[in-house]
């Protein structure tokens, strides 16, 4: 099963909620990040790129629960920086299984066999593994040998345990589909929980600007990829909403909702959105309220937005659309794999 049935039905309820009090926009995932810090250092990443007194900072767990009760979503994503280097991870998590919000805690699974221990196995629990292809291609993107066996026997190793575990991975331009064809495959042998794929965003602060994807090329590319899929010759357990994929593959036109993934972290709510840092409100109204929601997504013109495709933009406008009456069976074959 891919998006778990307790999951899909808490959003769905979510969802006609907040169209039942008429709200244009509400966050659908909170993305967290409770530290910059990391233990790797990946050329496409821009979280890292934070002075040292900022790297060096954590919010606390009652911060923590604040943005979330503040924000209200119903899932929560705890990227980074690498979660699992935060010294009280385990009550961060702890809290939130408490509030029964959705987690998925991001991670390089560098420190997750050796911290399996500090959690309990909860359908409201996911650890979410950062592999970006098989053994050369994922060591070459974190720019370090070994990560990806790590990773593998962490996963291994937490499916044991009766932990939720799904895959988080990016599609750069130099991917090869034949060779993502495989990894797909690989990662369906594991018995994971399901995968999540997504095109690269060229953070601004990022080392490496030269394998980000434009939009024909990620159109192109996924409709290359994703062709087995798409026949129904390969039954990939991928944890998005197909409307998403449909999307990724030039199939569906959205626009970017770019307040359905909210971002909070050691410095405030991020503005306008997870990706662009355009500096930081205090608090989620001011986000919502005092933000020109109309200079960013495709339709601005705003060149920072004019190439991306990422989940965090795109997945809230699918969901949406999934609640329309002609798109509900695509929608539900996502908890059923399909």
């Amino acid at each position: 099963m891919a998006v778990q049935l307790q999951q899909a039905l808490a959003v769905g309820q979510y969802l006609i909620a907040q169209r039942l009090k008429g709200r244009k926009r509400f966050p659908l995932v909170l993305m967290l990040e409770p530290l910059f810090r990391c233990n790797l250092a990946c050329s496409g990443c821009g979280k890292i790129q934070h002075p040292p007194e900022i790297l060096k900072r954590n919010l606390t767990p009652e911060e923590c629960f604040a943005a979330v009760e503040e924000c209200g979503a119903p899932v929560v994503a705890i990227p980074g920086g690498e979660p699992l280097l935060h010294p009280q991870i385990d009550e961060i998590v702890k809290g939130l299984c408490d509030r029964k919000k959705f987690i998925y805690l991001c991670t390089n699974a560098i420190l997750l066999e050796k911290s399996l221990d500090k959690f309990q196995p909860s359908p409201y629990l996911t650890f979410s593994v950062h592999l970006d292809g098989l053994r050369e291609q994922h060591d070459k993107c974190v720019d370090r040998k070994g990560v990806f066996d790590t990773a593998i026997r962490a996963i291994k190793a937490a499916k044991s345990k009766g932990f939720r575990v799904t895959t988080n991975t990016t599609v750069f331009k130099a991917a090869d589909p034949k060779q993502m064809q495989e990894f797909f495959d690989f990662l369906e042998s594991l018995g994971i929980d399901g995968m999540m794929i997504s095109p690269g965003y060229s953070y601004e602060w990022a080392p490496d600007q030269e394998h980000f994807l434009a939009r024909e090329q990620t159109k192109a590319l996924f409709r290359e990829i994703l062709a087995p899929w798409k026949s129904g010759k390969k039954r990939w357990n991928f944890n998005c909403n197909p409307l998403f994929l449909d999307f990724l593959m030039g199939e569906k036109d959205y626009e970017c909702t770019p307040w359905g993934s909210p971002s909070y972290s050691v410095l405030g709510w991020q503005k306008p959105c997870y990706l662009l840092n355009e500096g930081h409100y205090t608090t989620f109204t001011e986000l919502l309220e005092q933000t020109n929601w109309e200079n960013y997504g495709r339709a601005s013109g705003n060149p920072k937005c004019a190439d991306c495709m990422m989940h965090c933009g795109y997945e809230p406008t699918a969901a949406m659309d999934a609640m329309k009456l002609e798109n509900m069976g695509r929608a539900i074959s996502s908890v059923f794999g399909g």
